[in-house]
């Protein structure tokens, strides 16, 4: 009887976790991962502290007691159990063609529809489109404990492995540079600092955020040994800064079962990896929106024959590139065609000269898209 106490915390927290799992977790199937192991082609799988976690369906979900109907499982462990695995998937998830066809552009994070700019066109692949990500706003429930910033930085890291059309522009950069300008960083969304940052570096997406949690539940089963779960939800906006508006407004969260730790500081160690699961989870949605942005750069100066442009050799362009100069319209539009720029040397950290080999001289923070590109 003197643990009867404890068995009762663990029933209610397990009774919490399989049922009363909150409406804004991803419960969504996400795109195949590009694992090279053939039996992972069509599953998704997560990297979380460098060990790799797929996701199935719980063998057990149809029997009494609220089982969650999807788990994390190691990837060697599924590996090693693939077959009683395959059988509840043929069993319960096998739709039909249609429906998996209908299926696979759902994301797996929660998303919400923005004012449309411009219907995504064909990008060039080879050029990287500038994009900042603040630090996010921590939502918490001790002032004493921050993970917006280490979010951020994570968030950055999952997108780079995820795509190579984006170059991230430094944050603190950013805010050093309106600091100078006496800008306050509430300001950062208003059209007019948007306009700045796009014509002065570049920049053709913001992002911010915030974090809900992360919020834990632990339970005691000795005087060193305890078990801890996290849950923690990640909302971020992306904005335009050519116009403006907002592209794509996205969430996550991580399954509560998935970020469950065992021992010494498991409280930490599960707060952590809940942010890791929903970071992954944005990770896909927030490179799919970028990789859909239309490239352009701007024109910084004009100085006798010499054009100055906002983009060089990081963002992918090379010497000979030929760049159509257009009026600043929507980029991705089919605008007027003022006259075409050659590229001719890079200079700085990311910026580029060229000269005017057609058309009429341009203007500064006139618009440029790429033309051709010269073979040699």
């Amino acid at each position: 009887m003197p643990r009867l106490p404890a068995f009762i915390l663990l029933l209610v927290l397990f009774l919490f976790s399989a049922c009363s799992t909150p409406s804004w977790f991803p419960i969504k199937k996400g795109p195949p991962h590009l694992a090279k192991s053939k039996e992972l082609v069509d599953k998704e799988v997560v990297i979380i502290d460098k060990e790799e976690y797929v996701k199935v369906l719980n063998p057990k979900a149809s029997e009494a007691g609220g089982q969650p109907k999807y788990i994390y499982v190691p990837v060697k462990e599924y590996l090693a159990k693939k077959d009683s695995f395959a059988t509840t998937a043929s069993r319960k998830e096998q739709p039909s063609k249609d429906a998996r066809l209908s299926a696979e552009p759902t994301a797996p994070a929660t998303e919400k529809e923005g004012s449309s700019v411009t219907k995504p066109l064909p990008t060039v692949p080879d050029l990287k489109k500038k994009v900042v990500i603040t630090h996010f706003d921590d939502r918490i429930t001790q002032a004493d404990e921050t993970f917006g910033d280490w979010a951020a930085e994570k968030l950055i890291k999952e997108v780079n492995r995820r795509s190579l059309r984006t170059l991230f522009v430094d944050f603190e950069m950013v805010k050093e540079f309106l600091e100078k300008r006496q800008i306050s960083l509430s300001d950062l969304e208003t059209p007019k600092v948007l306009q700045l940052l796009s014509e002065v570096f570049g920049i053709h997406a913001i992002v911010v955020g915030h974090l809900s949690g992360p919020y834990v539940f632990t339970t005691k089963a000795g005087k060193d040994d305890g078990t801890a779960s996290a849950i923690i939800k990640i909302e971020m906006t992306v904005v335009d800064t050519f116009s403006g508006k907002t592209i794509k407004n996205l969430s996550a969260a991580n399954p509560i079962i998935a970020a469950k730790e065992r021992g010494t500081f498991s409280e930490e160690k599960a707060k952590l990896k809940a942010i890791d699961f929903a970071v992954a989870d944005l990770g896909r949605s927030l490179a799919r929106e970028l990789d859909g942005l239309n490239w352009f750069c701007r024109i910084a100066k004009v100085e006798g024959e010499d054009v100055f442009l906002n983009a060089g050799k990081l963002t992918g362009l090379k010497v000979g590139d030929v760049l159509n100069i257009v009026d600043p319209g929507e980029p991705g539009k089919q605008n007027q065609v003022k006259g075409k720029v050659q590229i001719s040397a890079f200079f700085g950290i990311d910026a580029s000269v060229g000269r005017l080999i057609n058309g009429v001289k341009p203007d500064s923070n006139d618009v440029l898209t790429l033309a051709k590109r010269e073979r040699f």
